[in-house]
Protein backbone atom coordinates (compact mmCIF):
# COMPACT_ATOMS: atom_id res chain seq x y z
CA UNK A 1 0.00 0.00 0.00
CA UNK A 2 2.75 2.21 -0.89
CA UNK A 3 1.10 4.83 -2.55
CA UNK A 4 3.88 7.20 -2.99
CA UNK A 5 7.12 4.23 -2.60
CA UNK A 6 6.73 2.89 -5.80
CA UNK A 7 5.72 4.99 -8.01
CA UNK A 8 8.02 7.89 -6.07
CA UNK A 9 9.77 5.34 -8.37
CA UNK A 10 12.39 4.49 -6.74
CA UNK A 11 11.05 0.38 -5.95
CA UNK A 12 8.74 -0.82 -3.75
CA UNK A 13 9.88 -3.92 -1.47
CA UNK A 14 7.63 -6.69 -2.80
CA UNK A 15 6.47 -9.69 -0.49
CA UNK A 16 7.85 -13.36 -1.12
CA UNK A 17 5.19 -15.30 0.84
CA UNK A 18 6.30 -19.21 0.86
CA UNK A 19 4.15 -21.41 -0.53
CA UNK A 20 4.28 -24.21 2.57
CA UNK A 21 3.06 -23.85 6.09
CA UNK A 22 5.41 -23.53 8.92
CA UNK A 23 5.04 -21.73 12.29
CA UNK A 24 7.40 -18.62 10.81
CA UNK A 25 4.91 -18.59 7.81
CA UNK A 26 1.93 -18.10 9.64
CA UNK A 27 3.19 -15.35 12.07
CA UNK A 28 4.49 -14.11 8.99
CA UNK A 29 0.69 -13.57 7.14
CA UNK A 30 -0.12 -11.59 10.59
CA UNK A 31 2.05 -9.15 9.94
CA UNK A 32 0.95 -8.96 6.16
CA UNK A 33 -2.43 -8.65 7.74
CA UNK A 34 -0.39 -5.90 9.59
CA UNK A 35 1.32 -4.26 6.78
CA UNK A 36 -1.70 -4.12 4.42
CA UNK A 37 -3.47 -1.89 7.05
CA UNK A 38 -1.20 0.64 7.73
CA UNK A 39 -0.52 -1.43 11.45
CA UNK A 40 3.54 -0.94 11.03
CA UNK A 41 4.03 -1.26 15.01
CA UNK A 42 2.29 -4.79 14.74
CA UNK A 43 3.97 -5.93 11.61
CA UNK A 44 7.16 -4.79 12.73
CA UNK A 45 6.43 -7.23 15.95
CA UNK A 46 5.56 -10.30 14.09
CA UNK A 47 8.09 -9.80 10.98
CA UNK A 48 10.71 -9.77 14.38
CA UNK A 49 9.28 -12.62 16.26
CA UNK A 50 9.32 -14.86 12.39
CA UNK A 51 12.74 -14.04 12.12
CA UNK A 52 13.42 -16.40 15.85
CA UNK A 53 11.55 -19.25 14.17
CA UNK A 54 13.94 -19.15 11.05
CA UNK A 55 16.73 -17.17 11.35
CA UNK A 56 17.91 -18.29 8.02
CA UNK A 57 15.29 -15.97 5.78
CA UNK A 58 15.82 -13.21 3.66
CA UNK A 59 12.70 -13.20 3.03
CA UNK A 60 11.57 -11.98 6.82
CA UNK A 61 14.82 -9.63 7.24
CA UNK A 62 13.31 -7.97 3.88
CA UNK A 63 10.16 -7.65 5.71
CA UNK A 64 11.70 -6.03 8.93
CA UNK A 65 13.46 -3.53 6.72
CA UNK A 66 10.04 -2.82 5.08
CA UNK A 67 8.13 -2.39 8.26
CA UNK A 68 10.47 -0.09 9.41
CA UNK A 69 10.85 2.59 6.23
CA UNK A 70 6.83 2.61 5.92
CA UNK A 71 6.18 3.01 8.99
CA UNK A 72 8.15 6.07 8.71
CA UNK A 73 6.87 7.36 5.67
CA UNK A 74 3.65 7.11 7.12
CA UNK A 75 4.57 9.49 9.46
CA UNK A 76 6.09 12.05 7.51
CA UNK A 77 2.91 12.04 5.09
CA UNK A 78 5.16 9.75 2.69
CA UNK A 79 2.50 7.22 1.50
CA UNK A 80 -0.29 9.74 0.09
CA UNK A 81 0.22 10.25 -3.32
CA UNK A 82 0.12 14.14 -3.69
CA UNK A 83 3.62 14.41 -4.56
CA UNK A 84 3.62 12.22 -7.29
CA UNK A 85 1.02 14.22 -9.56
CA UNK A 86 1.15 17.29 -11.29
CA UNK A 87 4.29 18.80 -12.45
CA UNK A 88 6.00 17.57 -9.27
CA UNK A 89 9.67 15.58 -10.77
CA UNK A 90 10.42 12.03 -9.04
CA UNK A 91 13.70 13.44 -7.12
CA UNK A 92 11.87 16.37 -5.39
CA UNK A 93 11.18 15.20 -2.13
CA UNK A 94 11.10 16.16 2.04
CA UNK A 95 14.23 14.16 3.46
CA UNK A 96 12.99 11.84 5.95
CA UNK A 97 14.51 11.80 9.75
CA UNK A 98 14.37 7.96 11.11
CA UNK A 99 15.59 7.79 14.89
CA UNK A 100 19.08 6.36 15.12
CA UNK A 101 17.70 3.21 16.25
CA UNK A 102 15.81 2.51 13.69
CA UNK A 103 17.76 3.71 10.93
CA UNK A 104 20.09 0.78 12.35
CA UNK A 105 17.82 -1.69 12.52
CA UNK A 106 17.13 -0.95 8.92
CA UNK A 107 20.39 -1.22 7.71
CA UNK A 108 21.42 -4.50 9.96
CA UNK A 109 17.99 -6.08 8.87
CA UNK A 110 18.85 -5.57 5.08
CA UNK A 111 22.25 -5.95 5.26
CA UNK A 112 21.44 -9.84 6.63
CA UNK A 113 18.93 -10.31 4.18
CA UNK A 114 21.40 -9.41 1.40
CA UNK A 115 24.22 -11.74 3.02
CA UNK A 116 21.92 -14.82 3.16
CA UNK A 117 20.82 -14.42 -0.78
CA UNK A 118 24.09 -13.73 -2.07
CA UNK A 119 24.84 -16.94 0.01
CA UNK A 120 22.39 -18.87 -1.75
CA UNK A 121 23.11 -17.43 -5.23
CA UNK A 122 27.10 -18.79 -4.79
CA UNK A 123 25.75 -22.36 -3.74
CA UNK A 124 23.37 -22.22 -7.02
CA UNK A 125 23.29 -19.73 -9.53
CA UNK A 126 19.99 -20.39 -10.39
CA UNK A 127 18.41 -20.14 -7.73
CA UNK A 128 15.18 -17.50 -8.94
CA UNK A 129 13.87 -17.12 -5.20
CA UNK A 130 17.29 -15.94 -4.40
CA UNK A 131 17.64 -13.83 -7.37
CA UNK A 132 14.35 -11.89 -6.21
CA UNK A 133 15.03 -11.77 -2.76
CA UNK A 134 18.56 -10.13 -3.34
CA UNK A 135 16.52 -7.51 -6.17
CA UNK A 136 13.71 -6.85 -2.98
CA UNK A 137 16.41 -6.18 -0.77
CA UNK A 138 18.53 -3.78 -3.13
CA UNK A 139 14.88 -2.01 -4.19
CA UNK A 140 14.31 -1.39 -0.51
CA UNK A 141 17.94 0.22 -0.41
CA UNK A 142 17.08 2.21 -3.15
CA UNK A 143 14.15 3.46 -1.46
CA UNK A 144 15.96 4.47 2.03
CA UNK A 145 18.51 6.13 0.00
CA UNK A 146 16.79 8.05 -1.99
CA UNK A 147 13.72 9.01 0.64
CA UNK A 148 16.25 9.10 3.58
CA UNK A 149 19.85 10.22 2.53
CA UNK A 150 18.78 11.87 -0.44
CA UNK A 151 21.36 10.01 -2.76
CA UNK A 152 19.56 9.91 -6.06
CA UNK A 153 22.16 8.74 -8.42
CA UNK A 154 22.95 6.17 -6.06
CA UNK A 155 19.20 4.78 -5.18
CA UNK A 156 18.87 4.86 -8.90
CA UNK A 157 21.82 2.71 -9.25
CA UNK A 158 20.44 0.02 -6.77
CA UNK A 159 17.24 -0.09 -8.55
CA UNK A 160 18.79 -0.74 -11.29
CA UNK A 161 20.63 -3.35 -9.59
CA UNK A 162 17.60 -4.81 -8.34
CA UNK A 163 15.53 -5.07 -11.52
CA UNK A 164 18.27 -6.56 -12.95
CA UNK A 165 18.29 -9.68 -9.98
CA UNK A 166 14.73 -10.27 -10.64
CA UNK A 167 15.31 -10.27 -14.26
CA UNK A 168 17.53 -13.04 -13.40
CA UNK A 169 14.72 -14.53 -12.02
CA UNK A 170 12.13 -14.50 -14.86
CA UNK A 171 14.70 -15.73 -16.93
CA UNK A 172 15.66 -18.77 -14.63
CA UNK A 173 12.00 -19.30 -14.72
CA UNK A 174 9.71 -17.42 -17.21
CA UNK A 175 7.23 -17.91 -15.02
CA UNK A 176 7.67 -16.48 -12.01
CA UNK A 177 4.95 -13.59 -12.40
CA UNK A 178 5.25 -11.99 -9.09
CA UNK A 179 9.48 -11.12 -9.97
CA UNK A 180 7.98 -8.87 -12.86
CA UNK A 181 6.56 -6.35 -10.85
CA UNK A 182 9.70 -4.44 -9.92
CA UNK A 183 10.97 -4.41 -13.46
CA UNK A 184 7.19 -2.58 -14.47
CA UNK A 185 8.17 -0.37 -12.00
CA UNK A 186 11.72 0.32 -12.95
CA UNK A 187 10.44 0.56 -16.64
CA UNK A 188 7.44 3.26 -15.59
CA UNK A 189 10.49 5.16 -13.36
CA UNK A 190 13.26 5.07 -15.70
CA UNK A 191 10.98 6.01 -18.89
CA UNK A 192 9.69 9.26 -16.60
CA UNK A 193 13.10 10.28 -15.61
CA UNK A 194 14.58 13.96 -16.95
CA UNK A 195 16.75 12.89 -19.85
CA UNK A 196 19.76 14.26 -17.82
CA UNK A 197 19.37 11.05 -15.63
CA UNK A 198 19.24 8.90 -18.18
CA UNK A 199 22.37 9.38 -19.58
CA UNK A 200 24.04 8.06 -16.78
CA UNK A 201 26.52 5.42 -17.54
CA UNK A 202 24.39 2.11 -15.85
CA UNK A 203 21.43 3.31 -17.96
CA UNK A 204 23.26 3.05 -21.42
CA UNK A 205 20.92 1.58 -23.21
CA UNK A 206 18.17 1.22 -21.30
CA UNK A 207 15.71 4.09 -21.95
CA UNK A 208 12.58 2.64 -20.25
CA UNK A 209 8.98 2.74 -21.27
CA UNK A 210 5.70 4.01 -19.28
CA UNK A 211 3.22 2.43 -21.32
CA UNK A 212 5.06 -1.67 -21.04
CA UNK A 213 6.02 -0.69 -17.18
CA UNK A 214 2.17 0.26 -17.06
CA UNK A 215 1.08 -3.08 -18.58
CA UNK A 216 3.66 -5.06 -17.50
CA UNK A 217 2.24 -4.11 -13.56
CA UNK A 218 -1.10 -4.63 -15.01
CA UNK A 219 -0.45 -8.15 -15.95
CA UNK A 220 1.00 -8.76 -12.50
CA UNK A 221 -2.10 -7.57 -10.46
CA UNK A 222 -3.79 -9.74 -13.03
CA UNK A 223 -2.13 -13.21 -12.88
CA UNK A 224 0.32 -12.64 -10.06
CA UNK A 225 0.15 -14.96 -7.23
CA UNK A 226 1.72 -13.08 -4.07
CA UNK A 227 2.43 -9.39 -5.64
CA UNK A 228 -1.12 -8.70 -6.73
CA UNK A 229 -2.12 -6.31 -4.70
CA UNK A 230 1.43 -4.28 -4.80
CA UNK A 231 1.15 -4.31 -8.11
CA UNK A 232 -2.67 -2.74 -8.03
CA UNK A 233 -1.03 -0.20 -5.34
CA UNK A 234 1.83 0.67 -8.13
CA UNK A 235 -1.27 1.31 -11.12
CA UNK A 236 -3.44 3.56 -8.82
CA UNK A 237 -0.75 5.55 -8.31
CA UNK A 238 0.04 5.64 -12.19
CA UNK A 239 -3.26 6.15 -13.36
CA UNK A 240 -3.55 9.12 -11.31
CA UNK A 241 -0.08 10.44 -12.27
CA UNK A 242 -1.26 9.62 -15.97
CA UNK A 243 -4.78 11.22 -15.47
CA UNK A 244 -7.06 8.16 -16.03
CA UNK A 245 -8.70 7.60 -12.61
CA UNK A 246 -11.58 6.06 -13.87
CA UNK A 247 -9.32 3.34 -14.22
CA UNK A 248 -7.95 3.43 -10.72
CA UNK A 249 -11.35 3.51 -9.24
CA UNK A 250 -12.28 -0.42 -9.20
CA UNK A 251 -8.86 -1.37 -8.04
CA UNK A 252 -9.20 0.97 -5.16
CA UNK A 253 -12.55 -0.12 -4.48
CA UNK A 254 -11.57 -3.81 -3.96
CA UNK A 255 -8.64 -2.83 -1.80
CA UNK A 256 -10.81 -0.80 0.68
CA UNK A 257 -12.49 -4.25 0.88
CA UNK A 258 -9.39 -6.25 1.27
CA UNK A 259 -8.02 -4.05 3.65
CA UNK A 260 -10.83 -2.41 5.08
CA UNK A 261 -8.49 -0.68 7.91
CA UNK A 262 -6.07 1.04 5.53
CA UNK A 263 -8.00 4.75 5.39
CA UNK A 264 -5.54 5.89 3.00
CA UNK A 265 -7.58 3.76 0.33
CA UNK A 266 -10.39 5.38 0.88
CA UNK A 267 -8.82 9.22 0.94
CA UNK A 268 -7.00 8.11 -2.59
CA UNK A 269 -10.74 6.96 -3.87
CA UNK A 270 -11.63 10.76 -3.25
CA UNK A 271 -9.10 12.10 -5.48
CA UNK A 272 -9.40 9.65 -7.98
CA UNK A 273 -13.66 10.76 -7.80
CA UNK A 274 -12.55 13.73 -7.88
CA UNK A 275 -10.15 13.78 -10.73
CA UNK A 276 -12.73 11.34 -12.87
CA UNK A 277 -15.14 14.39 -12.35
CA UNK A 278 -17.46 12.87 -9.97
CA UNK A 279 -17.68 14.83 -6.84
CA UNK A 280 -21.41 13.13 -5.31
CA UNK A 281 -19.61 10.03 -5.07
CA UNK A 282 -16.04 11.67 -3.48
CA UNK A 283 -18.31 13.17 -0.96
CA UNK A 284 -19.75 10.25 -0.33
CA UNK A 285 -16.55 8.61 0.33
CA UNK A 286 -15.88 11.09 2.64
CA UNK A 287 -18.97 10.88 4.75
CA UNK A 288 -17.89 7.20 5.16
CA UNK A 289 -14.94 8.10 6.18
CA UNK A 290 -16.55 10.64 8.73
CA UNK A 291 -18.62 7.34 10.26
CA UNK A 292 -15.96 4.87 10.77
CA UNK A 293 -14.20 8.21 12.21
CA UNK A 294 -17.03 8.27 14.79
CA UNK A 295 -17.59 4.91 15.40
CA UNK A 296 -13.85 4.32 16.70
CA UNK A 297 -13.73 1.67 13.61
CA UNK A 298 -10.65 -0.30 13.64
CA UNK A 299 -7.86 1.60 11.86
CA UNK A 300 -10.27 4.99 11.95
CA UNK A 301 -9.35 5.54 15.58
CA UNK A 302 -5.80 6.68 14.86
CA UNK A 303 -6.78 9.19 11.46
CA UNK A 304 -6.84 12.64 12.80
CA UNK A 305 -10.14 14.53 12.02
CA UNK A 306 -7.99 16.95 10.42
CA UNK A 307 -6.61 15.03 7.50
CA UNK A 308 -10.45 14.18 6.35
CA UNK A 309 -11.17 17.82 6.21
CA UNK A 310 -7.76 18.26 4.09
CA UNK A 311 -9.28 15.59 1.66
CA UNK A 312 -12.72 17.34 1.73
CA UNK A 313 -11.75 20.67 1.33
CA UNK A 314 -8.99 19.77 -1.82
CA UNK A 315 -12.56 18.28 -3.43
CA UNK A 316 -14.38 20.90 -3.13
CA UNK A 317 -11.52 23.43 -3.74
CA UNK A 318 -11.41 21.85 -7.30
CA UNK A 319 -14.90 22.44 -7.47
CA UNK A 320 -14.85 26.10 -6.58
CA UNK A 321 -16.74 25.46 -3.74
CA UNK A 322 -14.72 28.00 -1.77
CA UNK A 323 -16.37 29.21 1.51
CA UNK A 324 -16.92 25.46 2.62
CA UNK A 325 -13.25 24.52 1.40
CA UNK A 326 -12.17 27.77 3.02
CA UNK A 327 -13.25 26.45 6.36
CA UNK A 328 -11.88 23.11 6.01
CA UNK A 329 -8.42 24.72 5.61
CA UNK A 330 -8.92 26.71 8.12
CA UNK A 331 -9.45 24.22 10.50
CA UNK A 332 -6.46 21.63 9.41
CA UNK A 333 -3.67 24.82 9.00
CA UNK A 334 -5.11 25.62 12.98
CA UNK A 335 -3.82 22.05 13.68
CA UNK A 336 -1.26 22.16 11.83
CA UNK A 337 1.92 21.42 14.38
CA UNK A 338 -0.14 18.28 15.11
CA UNK A 339 -0.17 16.78 11.60
CA UNK A 340 2.30 15.51 9.09
CA UNK A 341 4.68 17.90 7.35
CA UNK A 342 2.81 16.89 3.63
CA UNK A 343 -0.91 18.06 5.13
CA UNK A 344 0.26 20.84 6.97
CA UNK A 345 2.59 22.02 3.97
CA UNK A 346 -0.18 21.71 1.42
CA UNK A 347 -3.17 22.80 3.83
CA UNK A 348 -1.47 26.42 3.80
CA UNK A 349 -0.82 26.64 0.21
CA UNK A 350 -4.35 25.33 -0.60
CA UNK A 351 -5.65 27.88 2.12
CA UNK A 352 -3.26 30.47 0.32
CA UNK A 353 -4.79 29.47 -3.04
CA UNK A 354 -8.25 29.65 -2.16
CA UNK A 355 -8.45 33.46 -0.53
CA UNK A 356 -6.69 34.14 -3.85
CA UNK A 357 -9.59 32.96 -5.84
CA UNK A 358 -11.63 34.87 -3.22
CA UNK A 359 -9.78 38.00 -4.27
CA UNK A 360 -8.19 38.41 -0.50
CA UNK A 361 -4.37 38.14 -1.84
CA UNK A 362 -2.85 39.87 1.37
CA UNK A 363 -4.66 36.82 3.07
CA UNK A 364 -3.24 34.88 0.58
CA UNK A 365 0.46 35.72 1.25
CA UNK A 366 0.28 35.25 4.96
CA UNK A 367 -0.64 32.00 3.69
CA UNK A 368 1.91 31.30 1.20
CA UNK A 369 4.21 32.31 3.57
CA UNK A 370 3.73 30.14 6.07
CA UNK A 371 3.96 27.21 3.71
CA UNK A 372 7.29 28.35 3.10
CA UNK A 373 7.93 28.13 6.49
CA UNK A 374 6.66 24.58 7.18
CA UNK A 375 8.17 23.18 4.31
CA UNK A 376 11.01 25.66 2.69
CA UNK A 377 12.84 23.07 0.48
CA UNK A 378 9.34 21.69 -0.81
CA UNK A 379 7.82 21.75 -4.37
CA UNK A 380 4.54 23.55 -2.33
CA UNK A 381 7.03 26.67 -1.03
CA UNK A 382 8.50 26.71 -4.20
CA UNK A 383 5.13 27.15 -6.12
CA UNK A 384 3.73 29.42 -2.78
CA UNK A 385 6.68 31.68 -3.46
CA UNK A 386 5.60 31.94 -7.27
CA UNK A 387 2.18 33.29 -6.14
CA UNK A 388 3.17 36.22 -3.35
CA UNK A 389 3.54 38.44 -6.44
CA UNK A 390 1.72 36.50 -9.12
CA UNK A 391 -1.78 35.51 -7.49
CA UNK A 392 -3.07 32.30 -7.83
CA UNK A 393 -5.76 31.80 -10.69
CA UNK A 394 -7.09 28.59 -11.75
Amino acid sequence: MLLRAIVSCVLAAAALRAQTASPAQAVIETGFQHFYNMEFDQALEQYVAASKLKPDSADIYNHIGQAILYREMLRSGALESELVTGRNPFYRREKMNPSAADEKQFLDSIHRAGEISKARIAANARDAEAHYLLGVTLGLRANYGFLVRKSYVDSLRDATAARAEHKRATDIDPNFIDAQLIQGVYDYMVGSLHWAYRMLGFLTGFHGDRARGTQTLEMVAEKGKQNRSDAKVALCAIYRRERDPQKAIPLLTGLIQQYPRNYLFRMELVQMYGDAGDKDNGLAVIEEMYRLKRANAPGFERLPEEKIRFTRGTLLFWYNDLEPALEDMKAVTAKADALDLNTAVYSWLRLGQIYDLMGRHNAAIMSYNRTMNYGPKSDAADEAMSYVANPYHR
